[in-house]
């Protein structure tokens, strides 16, 4: 594995801010992704009072190679999770709360029936919402639900690219979680659309560019990539730490295909800064 450069070192610290945030989710029963999924960017967020939250549990069904999120056997989904999720969104005066999930192949909807009850719960709080959503095995139906509870901003990420994908999820598939955006895109047009990428697992300049392209027919409108950094032990190792310079050129890359928005850096994170995008 290569060496982790001097520039892209990244100091965590736990102020009082990030202390408090995490007292009150212990609080509520909530879970977030920033912890689960061990974000670098995790106590710059807390200190600004934003986290992704995480739905339907902590332990994954699935077994993505990438993410240090708890494998296994989940546990029943929890019928008040939701209220208790707006009621922090709202106390913390957040613009934009995510909502997340771990995969729960385990449920017949996917766990699409929650997400919808996430957003109904944040926008009677009159806050603007973004999920972030498995690929519910391609089910049209859980897709649609998802949607049609109107998000202000609908993400599913496709991670990397498709050669990797055996390796890296082995439990997804490429085209599939292509088809996710381009469902999504077709029932709301005029809902923000997102997915992300991490690079650093193996992938060519070419297959990056390729990837980004056919995100970008399926309609969605933002594009998040960052640099793979191995979470935890059982996680693949980094293939290539890919320079500062080059994320600026995927950056302008972007526009030029067609995304409204990018956000491309080494500590770009699917859901980091989502607040800006109520801008657009």
């Amino acid at each position: 594995m290569p060496i982790l450069p001097n520039w892209l070192r990244k100091r965590v610290s736990f102020s009082p801010e990030v202390h408090n945030l995490k007292a009150i989710l212990r609080a509520h029963n909530l879970h977030t992704v920033c912890e689960s999924a061990r974000c670098p960017n995790i106590s710059e967020c807390f200190q600004k009072k934003t986290a992704t939250f995480l739905i339907l549990g902590n332990i994954c069904t699935r077994n993505c190679r990438f993410c240090s999120v708890e494998k296994g056997k989940p546990m029943p989904a929890d019928p008040n999770e939701s209220e208790r999720i707006a009621e922090v969104a709202k106390s913390l005066k957040l613009r934009l709360p995510v909502v997340t999930s771990v995969t729960r192949d385990d449920l017949a909807d996917g766990g699409a029936s929650q997400f919808a009850k996430a957003m109904f719960a944040l926008k009677s709080k009159k806050l603007a919402t973004e999920v972030l959503v498995p690929d519910f095995k391609g089910d049209k139906k859980a897709i649609a639900e998802v949607v049609e509870s109107e998000p202000t901003v609908f993400a599913h990420n496709l991670e990397t690219v498709a050669r990797l994908y055996p390796e890296v999820r082995p439990l997804a598939d490429f085209a599939r979680s292509l088809k996710v955006l381009k469902l999504a895109k077709r029932i709301n047009s005029r809902m923000l659309v997102k997915s992300s990428l991490i690079i650093g697992l193996g992938e060519t300049e070419a297959e990056i560019l390729s990837t980004m392209e056919a995100i970008a027919e399926t309609g969605c409108d933002v594009i998040t990539i960052g640099q793979y950094l191995k979470p935890a032990r059982n996680c693949l190792p980094v293939s290539k730490y890919w320079h500062r310079e080059f994320f600026e050129e995927l950056e302008e890359k972007a526009r030029q295909i067609g995304f409204k928005k990018a956000f491309c850096g080494p500590y770009v994170r699917s859901s980091y800064l989502a607040e800006t995008l109520v801008e657009l």
